[in-house]
C-alpha cells in the first residue's frame, strides 16, 4: 500500500507547505537528509493556544500534536519531491511542549505525533529517535511545536 493510500486510509488530506512566520525556511536538504522546520500546532487555522498542565490536558495535547503531524507530513512531501514514498526512514524528532513547571507529561503528548507518523509510514521507516522538552512559551502561544529529520531517496 502507497503512502498516499494509507493517508486516504486514515481520511487525511496533507496541507500545501506553510508560509514561513519568520526569516527561515520549510525545510533543508543536504545530501538524503531533509531538515523540517519546526510547526506550531494549530486549530481552525489558528495558533492552538494553550499550556499543558494550566489550561490544557494530556490528551487535548496529543491531539494538537497529531495535527502537527499532518502539517509536518505535507512539507516533507513537498522535501521528498512530491512524493512521501520518497521517505526512507522518519530520522528524529523533537517536540517542545508549552508547560508548566510541575507538568511531567511531554512523552505523551509527544505520543500523538509519533503514532500517527507510525500510522501512516509503517514501523519500519516510522520508528524515529525522539525527545520531548518542557518549555516555558512557543511562538504565538502555541501548546506544542515539533520539528523533524527525515532521510529521502
Amino acid at each position: 500500500m502507497s503512502i498516499q493510500q494509507r493517508l486516504q486510509a486514515l481520511g487525511i488530506t496533507l496541507p500545501p507547505v506553510g508560509v514561513p512566520s519568520a526569516a527561515y525556511v520549510p525545510f533543508v536538504r543536504t545530501g538524503n537528509l531533509v531538515f523540517i522546520s519546526g510547526h506550531i500546532a494549530k486549530k481552525d487555522g489558528k495558533a492552538w493556544v494553550g499550556q499543558l498542565g494550566l489550561t490544557m490536558d494530556t490528551a487535548e495535547g496529543r491531539l494538537a500534536a497529531r495535527a502537527i503531524a499532518v502539517d509536518l507530513m505535507g512539507t516533507l512531501q513537498a522535501a521528498a519531491g512530491g512524493n512521501l514514498d520518497n521517505v526512507v526512514r522518519v530520522v528524529k524528532a523533537m517536540s517542545l511542549v508549552n508547560s508548566t513547571p510541575t507538568f511531567t507529561e511531554h512523552h505523551l503528548v509527544t505520543n500523538g505525533f509519533s503514532e500517527l507518523i507510525g500510522e501512516i509510514f509503517g514501523a519500519q521507516i516510522g520508528a524515529h529517535a525522539r525527545s520531548a522538552y518542557g518549555v516555558a512559551q512557543l511562538p504565538m502561544g502555541a501548546c506544542v511545536e515539533i520539528e523533524i529529520v527525515a532521510e529521502v531517496k
